[in-house]
């Protein structure tokens, strides 16, 4: 029987895991197998994450951040998270090789995952010219011309922030209107280095070794043209990686796993989240390693108790 559980491999996870190590936790880190790290994993130079003037390799970071962590006792299990069982105080958690693990606390931080635009190529070019996040990477495109695709909030966000940086901002939309708030879409209107292309989609990605260019198709007519540009900025959404928790922990109406307060408190006693899987707006490396934190405490204070409790209150 374990004290701790950690489901995840980002910066809540290995946060979580440090802190909950340190107090003598011995947590049991189930990373999976494939996706180790994270968001970060795609991302390449991180500028601003405190203690790293100089900035740092998103790899890099979950690196330091692991060894971290094993430095303090963490145990890492490159497995895969197949299927969970929380109700009682006897958390379980099965793997995919069939093995089920037990243990008195669960912390659940498997981050979200980026919705992708299901073009040939586009996992090879990340981090060569395509990108899910513009205050991670938009420095890097200082006087280029890049495409923004979406139609949402996060994508006018993400277009007049990258105006900061880049020539000019074409903001792709396969509608011929956005779904975001109104005053968010007269920012975009309003600003001189954005065009909005509307009723298209990337049909193409062009380029060796990074972006050099897309292949616009038109949603109506279906005509293509090519447009020069050097990065693509894709913000058509994210998913929480909840698929693990439907019908055992409560979500909020932002399909993220909701908390109790302030806290990393689930419906589930016992049962701790953190990270993007519970933060549908913010989702920055340093707010979801802060949860992470807050994760790690509350599963410790929730052990404490724990131990403290009458065997007859156990039993009960």
């Amino acid at each position: 029987m374990r004290d701790l559980i950690i489901i995840g491999s980002g910066p809540a996870a290995w946060t979580a895991a440090i802190y909950a190590a340190r107090a003598t936790l011995k947590p049991t880190v189930i990373t999976s197998q494939v996706e180790v790290g994270g968001e970060l994993m795609n991302t390449t130079e991180v500028e601003n994450f405190p203690g790293f003037p100089e900035g740092i390799m998103g790899p890099d970071l979950m690196a330091k951040m692991q060894a971290q962590a094993e430095k303090f006792g963490a145990e890492v299990l490159y497995q895969d998270a197949t299927e969970l069982d929380v109700d009682g105080e006897v958390k379980k958690v099965t793997l995919g090789s069939g093995e089920t693990l037990e243990a008195k606390a669960l912390i659940y931080a498997t981050g979200s995952a980026n919705r992708k635009l299901g073009l040939p190529r586009e996992e090879e070019l990340s981090g060569h010219g395509i990108s899910w996040c513009a205050t991670c990477d938009g420095f890097f495109f200082r006087e280029k011309e890049i495409v923004v695709v979406g139609g949402g909030d996060s994508a006018m966000e993400e277009a007049n922030f990258l105006t900061k940086f880049a020539s000019k901002v074409y903001l792709v939309h396969r509608r011929d209107e956005f779904r975001a708030s109104r005053i968010m879409q007269q920012r975009v209107f309003d600003n001189p280095k954005i065009e909005v292309v509307w009723n298209s989609e990337i049909a193409e990605l062009q380029g060796a070794s990074g972006v050099t260019g897309v292949v616009l198709r038109d949603t109506v007519t279906g005509d293509t043209r090519e447009l020069p540009i050097e990065g693509i900025f894709v913000a058509i959404g994210n998913d929480p990686r909840t698929h693990l928790v439907h019908d055992k922990l409560e979500l909020s109406p932002a399909g993220t796993i909701a908390l109790e307060g302030r806290s990393s408190r689930t419906s589930v006693k016992g049962v701790f989240a953190a990270g993007d899987v519970t933060d549908p707006h913010y989702r920055q490396a340093i707010t979801a390693a802060a949860s992470g934190t807050v994760a790690a405490l509350d599963a410790e204070e929730y052990l404490v108790e724990l131990a403290d409790r009458p065997a007859e209150a156990v039993a009960a």
